[in-house]
């Protein structure tokens, strides 16, 4: 296998005159045709991990390399931008833009001075539209659509930059159940089938030990363990990193189970009524 992104020895944090470090030394690989899921608790520095694996962070220390060598993080943006598409958190509303023509945004980093599509841009549109099941979306109004809709819409336009990395933070923390699982399976064929290197953070830490093909845990402290999730699972990582309370994580089957904790603490009686 080949390795789409490698962090060596990266150290993310913010300058300033006094600057903060959230996690040293992060040493880890994300394969090219694989899902890789970036997970671990809040505050454990995710976002800023991504932000600076697109070029949008300048690290502390240390390299985040594309398959070819390349520094992300001495790339200039009309570089990055050819390499590296994003989708974020939040889903920005457009205006009155229809999905296709928030899908040929992404062709923005190609177009030439007059800004406008070619053939070859308007088939590069056509073509992402359709791999992601979203061409009968195309001339609805973005505003229009669905959450689950509209994330795949964006991961469409996101298709159109014609990236060999792509990197999103978050991405179903709008959808419902039946969504989430059906955006995370999309982008596993994407990665698969595209030859992508696919990176995206989650907070369903159970769907994402299910669906993915690799496990980046930020664990507190900014320990950084990777794996396939039954080996990042196996070794304890996750298990310390969320357990909590009564609740325990079953690393055979990949869910949360809230123990009985009767015997180990008291009730508490309410006080008097009135």
């Amino acid at each position: 296998m080949t390795a789409g992104l490698t962090l060596a020895g990266l150290t993310i944090g913010y300058r300033g005159r006094r600057p903060v470090t959230i996690a040293s030394d992060l040493t880890a690989e994300a394969q090219v045709g694989r899902l890789t899921t970036l997970i671990g608790p809040n505050g454990a520095g995710k976002s800023t991990l991504l932000r600076t694996v697109c070029g949008l962070e300048r690290p502390l220390s240390g390299s985040a390399l594309l398959a070819d060598g390349t520094d992300v993080t001495r790339m200039r943006p009309a570089r990055l931008a050819r390499r590296i598409a994003t989708v974020g958190t939040q889903i920005v509303d457009p205006g009155r833009l229809t999905a296709r023509e928030v899908v040929e945004l992404g062709r923005t980093p190609y177009l030439g001075a007059t800004g406008r599509l070619g053939a070859h841009d308007r088939l590069r549109v056509d073509w992402a539209l359709e791999a992601v099941r979203a061409a009968a979306l195309a001339d609805r109004p973005f505003h229009d659509l669905s959450d689950g809709e509209a994330q795949r819409v964006l991961a469409a336009r996101a298709l159109a930059q014609d990236p060999e990395l792509l990197v999103l933070d978050e991405p179903t923390s709008h959808l419902d159940a039946p969504s989430r699982v059906e955006f995370l399976d999309l982008l596993s064929t994407l990665a698969r089938e595209q030859r992508l290197t696919v990176l995206v953070s989650s907070h369903e830490l159970e769907l994402a030990m299910r669906l993915s093909d690799a496990i980046w845990l930020l664990a507190p402290g900014g320990v950084m363990h990777t794996g396939t999730p039954l080996d990042v699972a196996s070794s304890g990582a996750v298990s310390a990193a969320f357990d909590r309370g009564r609740l325990r994580f079953d690393p055979e089957r990949f869910v949360f189970e809230v123990k009985d904790g009767s015997s180990q603490r008291p009730a508490v009686e309410p006080p008097p009524a009135g």
